[in-house]
């Protein structure tokens, strides 16, 4: 995966679980407890959603929380903010098309 194992100012990650999801149909893995947006990034995903108008990729723009641009589906639910949401065992994360309201 491609993650920083240890940072000159916040020192070595902290030691957490693995667990497994599923993204649009596909297993990954990602550790308990992360947002959702880190472990799809880690994994090598990039785009969360598509504009609904014109059928752009959006990905994490804010990653506060306070934008829409990586909202998913999230075991079912849509317009998951993904950045802020922690990760759990047995997530279903889909990409989601336009912003639903």
């Amino acid at each position: 995966m491609n993650r920083i194992e240890e940072h000159p100012i916040l020192g070595k990650k902290e030691e957490r679980q693995e667990v497994t999801f599923t993204f649009d149909g596909r297993e990954l893995k990602g550790f308990e407890g992360e947002p959702i947006a880190i472990a799809l990034k880690a994994n090598g995903v990039l785009i969360h959603r598509y504009t609904k108008k014109e059928h752009k990729p959006r990905g994490i723009f804010c990653a506060i929380g306070r934008c829409t641009d990586c909202v998913m589906v999230v075991d079912g639910k849509p317009n998951i903010r993904t950045c802020v949401t922690p990760l759990k065992a047995g997530m279903v994360v889909k990409t989601q098309n336009g912003v639903e309201v």
